[in-house]
């Protein structure tokens, strides 16, 4: 019995398969096209593109693996966190996705925290407002363009955008959503608050898992593009910061973490959302169910 991991990546999507003691025994990967910066601050990528990377990179770590890919058991995802994916009544790409280094949306930062104050905000959703948060590129789409957000019936992150290719499901984790400004994450629900008062309507969004849950299975036409099985189980899996948490043991209280990737990470898991009143580092949920983080972020590590 084996399991497939794929991490839907800023350079490249990754699958990595492991057997059931955690030893790898296939992996391949597959770059993204350059984000776009159509100007100063901004970084875009097309869904598309994490699409094509992923049917590539399975069906090469499933060629590694040989005849004894129908083995695989389930299938979960990581990826980075943050980014806007905008879909219409066709399930097709409005516009390329906004993600998590775009730094257009300072004004949007500015509105929410005069709108809410910066202490409610916190107190709603664990977090200050941020330009990398998700709920920031929602409102800068609505604001500046207009006839893109009219056309908007699904919102998705980056790695779930995948998984909905994958299985036809609208999904996102706990961990995930933790960073869309849009979760009250003590309660680990939409915060109806936030929802109301900002105008995004809930249907926009998908439904919640934590981690570990089965949200779908593969479908027949995923199948042949990446030559899983079809029916296969995919669980929701987490965003990068809390996946790699799992994978390295940082899931007990206490327990720290760092890492120096795109960006550069400081993580430590807790068994209560542990707010900063100051909104100096993010409270997000751990992958863990009924566990919690904390994490200080600079995006000037491997980025720069």
């Amino acid at each position: 019995m084996t399991f497939l991991g794929i991490d839907v990546g800023t350079g490249g999507t990754r699958a990595l398969i492991v057997d059931e003691h955690g030893r790898v025994v296939a992996s391949a990967s597959e770059e993204h096209a350059p984000f776009a910066s159509p100007a100063l601050g901004w970084a875009e990528q097309d869904p598309h593109d994490w699409w094509r990377a992923c049917t590539l990179a399975v069906r090469r770590a499933l060629d590694r693996l040989g005849t004894r890919k129908n083995e695989i058991a389930c299938v979960g995802f990581s990826g980075q966190m943050h980014g806007a994916v905008l879909l219409d009544a066709h399930d097709e790409v409005v516009r390329p996705a906004l993600i998590w280094c775009d730094q257009r949306t300072e004004p949007q930062v500015q509105e929410l925290a005069a709108q809410f104050g910066v202490d409610r905000l916190i107190h709603l959703t664990s977090n200050p407002p941020l330009t990398n948060f998700t709920l920031t590129k929602l409102l800068w789409v609505r604001e500046n363009e207009p006839q893109n957000w009219e056309r908007v019936t699904h919102v998705m992150l980056p790695k779930d955008y995948v998984r909905f290719q994958l299985t036809g499901e609208r999904a996102i984790d706990m961990a995930d959503a933790s960073g869309t400004l849009l979760l009250d994450v003590a309660r680990r629900q939409w915060s109806s608050e936030v929802l109301s008062q900002t105008r995004i309507d809930r249907e926009l969004l998908p439904r919640l898992y934590e981690s570990p849950e089965v949200c779908g299975q593969v479908s027949a036409q995923a199948a042949q593009a990446t030559g899983l099985w079809a029916g296969t189980p995919v669980v929701a899996g987490a965003g990068d910061q809390a996946a790699g948490a799992v994978g390295m043991g940082i899931v007990r209280p206490g327990t720290v973490s760092a890492t120096i990737g795109t960006s550069g990470v400081v993580f430590a898991a807790t068994d209560r959302p542990a707010l900063d009143p100051k909104g100096r580092i993010h409270t997000f949920c751990h992958a863990i169910p009924g566990r919690w983080h904390v994490m200080g972020v600079t995006q000037a590590a491997g980025l720069s």
